[in-house]
């Protein structure tokens, strides 16, 4: 069996995210995280381009990693100098990494027009690079910038590119997609047809343009590339890179071809997320393999087909790359998802049962109303145990007041105050703050913590409002999707409202139920 070798560039192509920006202590946990998942190579930066590039290479000679290679990235030698006294090689050689990628032009309009030299010492600058990082015992990827362009442009000098860096000692050849303008036939035959002209090991990195680089990655594969570069979660410049976790999972789940180790894809969502969070990036809910959507369902003929065989609507087993399947609540999804729920709490419910009818037609009201329990687990779980009578409140709230003040030199405050009745005892509690949720939500738990100390490990994590009929203007409805943690999970619970406050209210009432209930258990 064929093994592809999984080449990450996360830190150097994926950092040139927008809005994307990893202090030092970041990349060291990136490439900590992603040498335990298994990868071959992990492309550092380029320490010749900015000063934080040459920390983390300097820092990470104090790491020793597992199981991936650590590469600096860098530029073939300028014009017309020699490689040694170019300081670009020198901080490569200096990085210390037992392997260097470096790029240089393969278009012929790249050489003459954007680094204005000529086409024969643009292959001088190539192969005199590549031999000098030989010389120093590194091992040495060329990547060949632009290669798919400057091949339709010009496929004589393109191929004398790669040929040069062939003959000056290189490892391999990577062939980029650079603009993502290709397309997958394209990639294919061209591929096709290096391979009886280069005997180097050939690689693929291609960018999402068009939409089509991970179709453009495999298209590579399967034309004969061993090595497949791309970013966690297809971070990268404009319309971002291939993304590894989509490729791994089609090479492992489609395409029977190793890569990173078969013990390890089951980790592939846990790394991806990990990124994510670093990165400050949000992943979509239906990214493919790892989203939180990838095995989501919803319609109800899907989930009574779910429920029998999980072969009708999902092509791979979710639990293969570390996903969960989500047979979701909703008015779409018909009575099985409320008797699977109620199964889940060790409650008997017969779909057909008055019961069971009566929930979906309340279900459905709520949903028509703007709720939405599909993203608010928790809020469902209490809906169900308030209808089937399952559930006694902790406590009652008696009512609240909240007021945001403008001051004379421009600062704001907000204040709330609560009153509640727990066993018989009535309680206030006032707080002041920066904002009016935040108030309400310290508030509610301060009335509340003599009597449930565990609240003081609660917090709210995220906060969402939508806008549900935008025509009315500021008298619409709103629904806030309000996720909590404590030290062991999270949750999230729902409210909608013509006012925003009172839907907030709703959903910190069900926030805080939720979390004394599972405190109860």
């Amino acid at each position: 069996m064929s093994k592809i070798i999984i080449y990450d560039t996360t830190l150097r192509d994926g950092s040139q995210t927008e809005g994307v920006s990893y202090s030092v202590a970041d990349k060291v946990k990136i490439t900590l995280k992603l040498d335990g998942l298994g990868l071959h190579y992990i492309e550092g930066g380029w320490p010749g381009s900015n000063p934080k590039d040459k920390e983390f290479f300097e820092t990470m000679k104090s790491h020793k990693l597992k199981n991936a290679r650590l590469a600096a990235f860098g530029s073939t030698r300028r014009a017309n100098i020699k490689p040694e006294d170019d300081i670009n090689l020198r901080d490569l050689i200096a990085s210390q990494t037992p392997t260097v990628t470096i790029f240089g032009k393969t278009w012929d309009l790249h050489v003459t027009d954007i680094i204005k030299t000529t086409l024969d010492e643009n292959l001088k600058m190539i192969k005199e690079s590549v031999a000098f990082l030989k010389e120093h015992h590194r091992e040495v990827f060329y990547d060949a910038e632009h290669f798919f362009d400057g091949y339709k442009h010009n496929p004589a000098y393109a191929l004398k590119t790669i040929q040069a860096a062939q003959e000056g000692g290189a490892d391999g050849i990577v062939l980029c997609d650079t603009n993502g303008g290709s397309l997958p036939d394209e990639i294919s035959n061209i591929v096709k047809d290096l391979k009886s002209k280069i005997t180097k090991s050939l690689g693929i990195h291609t960018h999402n343009d068009q939409g089509l680089a991970v179709a453009n990655a495999l298209a590579g594969i399967n034309a004969g590339c061993l090595q497949v570069q791309g970013t966690f979660n297809g971070m990268g410049e404009r319309c971002g890179n291939a993304d590894l976790c989509t490729i791994i999972g089609i090479l492992h789940s489609k395409m029977k071809l190793k890569s990173i180790p078969d013990n390890k894809i089951k980790l592939l969502m846990d790394a991806s997320y990990y990124i994510s969070e670093i990165s400050n990036y949000t992943i979509p809910n239906n990214q493919p393999f790892i989203g939180h959507s990838a095995f989501a369902h919803k319609g109800g003929v899907h989930i009574d087909a779910m429920i029998k065989n999980a072969l009708a609507y999902e092509h791979v087993v979710p639990e293969m790359v570390g996903n969960r399947r989500r047979l979701l609540t909703s008015e779409l999804a018909g009575k099985m998802p409320i008797v699977l729920k109620a199964q889940k709490m060790n409650i008997p419910l017969d779909k057909n049962s008055p019961q069971a009818k009566e929930i979906m037609k309340e279900l459905q009201e709520k949903e028509y109303q703007g709720y939405q329990f599909e993203g608010a687990d928790a809020s469902f779980e209490l809906f169900m145990k308030r209808r089937l009578k399952l559930y006694q409140p902790f406590f009652k709230m008696e009512g609240f007041k909240v007021f945001t003040e403008r001051k004379p030199d421009g600062s704001v405050m907000a204040g709330a105050t609560v009153r509640i009745i727990v066993n018989n005892h009535n309680e206030m509690a006032t707080i002041e703050g920066h904002g009016p949720v935040e108030v309400l939500d310290q508030a509610m738990r301060t009335a509340l913590k003599k009597f449930f100390p565990s609240l003081v490990d609660m917090h709210l994590s995220d906060y969402k409002v939508r806008v549900l009929d935008a025509q009315e203007g500021t008298k619409a409805r709103v629904r806030v999707l309000i996720e909590s943690h404590d030290q062991h999970d999270s949750w999230t619970t729902v409210g909608v409202h013509e006012n925003v406050i009172e839907a907030s209210w709703d959903a910190l009432v069900d926030s805080i139920e939720y979390k004394l209930l599972k405190d109860k258990k």
